[in-house]
């Protein structure tokens, strides 16, 4: 690996750096976006069953926010129980886009490695490229310029690539992941409405 780095040069560093961010980004948030943390499956359940028992209290209240982001979401419409439904509806509308931002959080710049790190590896592919040219001489190629121009060209292309079809992979996984937690969520609190308000049974 040292002896690859130390045949490109400089121009394979942008491209390390680019692959350690993605890979503590893609650990961050495998960790972080797991189901039973996001939308524990019998909280719900719990909420309305503690609602029917005592009411909103505000310990409670406070106990769903704090336990994950779902319960972020239920909370909101906990608070506003006693709210018309509309009312009800938009409080929970409003903490869920605050919700479905912090999930989203470090996606962007996983993204944005996916679409440079070929670019960046396109760049090296230039420089190769030009110290190839730069080893043709009067006097014939210079062979270890020659050698160092193809070096950079092929590794940083090759490495741009590495770099940037997992972290594509990722990215997409994450998105759709969210998505999934969205309509779960949405789901939920449209639930935890219409039983407030008494239009279903729990």
């Amino acid at each position: 690996m040292f002896a690859i780095i130390q045949a490109v040069g400089w121009p394979i560093w942008p491209l390390i750096l680019a692959s350690v961010i993605a890979v503590a980004l893609i650990i961050e948030r495998s960790i972080t976006l797991r189901r039973a943390r996001i939308v524990p499956p019998a909280l719900l359940d719990k909420v309305l069953n503690d609602l029917h028992q005592s009411g909103p209290s505000p310990e409670m209240i406070e106990r769903v926010a704090a336990h994950s982001p779902l319960g972020r979401v239920l909370a909101a419409g906990l608070r506003n129980v006693l709210s018309p439904r509309e009312m009800m509806k938009e409080a929970i509308e409003e903490t869920g886009r605050a919700v479905v931002h912090d999930l989203e959080r470090f996606l962007t710049t996983l993204g944005t490695i996916a679409s440079i790190s070929p670019l960046m590896g396109l760049l090296g592919t230039i420089i190769g490229m030009i110290d190839i040219f730069a080893s043709q001489g009067v006097s014939g190629a210079n062979p270890a310029q020659l050698a160092q121009g193809i070096s950079i060209a092929l590794y940083t292309t090759g490495l741009g690539l590495i770099i940037a079809i997992p972290s594509m992979i990722f990215w997409r996984h994450f998105r759709a992941l969210i998505d999934s937690f969205v309509i779960d969520m949405e789901q939920q609190a449209i639930k935890l409405v219409e039983v407030a308000h008494g239009e279903r049974r729990a």
